[in-house]
């Protein structure tokens, strides 16, 4: 059953996001807004390595980036606390078997999500 379940692509997007000194700092939430329809857009076209098998895209927000909703093919998850964790106990519920595919160039949280089973990915592979 789990070969029918679309790869579960993970983006911190803090991390993504800071990755690119382009003024984010000024408006996270826009900031993030931007990248969440970027990650929309890719995945309605299919466009890339990660969009072509259809994935479900989680954007995991934190901090003052908090209040980014939805948009069709992209959910959105806020971070009570640390985005870190908040990604970790994704990769951790998802379906057993299940390709995960974490976006983030956090060495910490590689290490973390890799142990769960998680493949990674830079920002560069979503990034705009």
């Amino acid at each position: 059953m789990s070969a029918l379940l679309p790869v579960l692509l993970v983006v911190d997007s803090a991390n993504v996001v800071g990755s690119v000194p382009d003024g984010w700092w000024r408006d996270r939430r826009a900031a993030t807004e931007r990248l969440r329809d970027h990650l929309a857009d890719r995945a309605a076209r299919g466009e890339g390595e990660l969009f072509t098998d259809a994935p479900e895209v989680v954007l995991v927000v934190e901090g003052k980036a908090r209040g980014a909703g939805p948009v069709p093919g992209v959910r959105i998850e806020e971070a009570a606390g640390s985005g870190d964790d908040r990604i970790v106990e994704l990769v951790a519920a998802r379906e057993p078997g299940r390709r995960c595919v974490v976006v983030t160039a956090d060495r910490e949280l590689r290490a973390r999500v890799t142990s769960c089973g998680a493949e990674v990915a830079g920002p560069s592979a979503v990034r705009p």
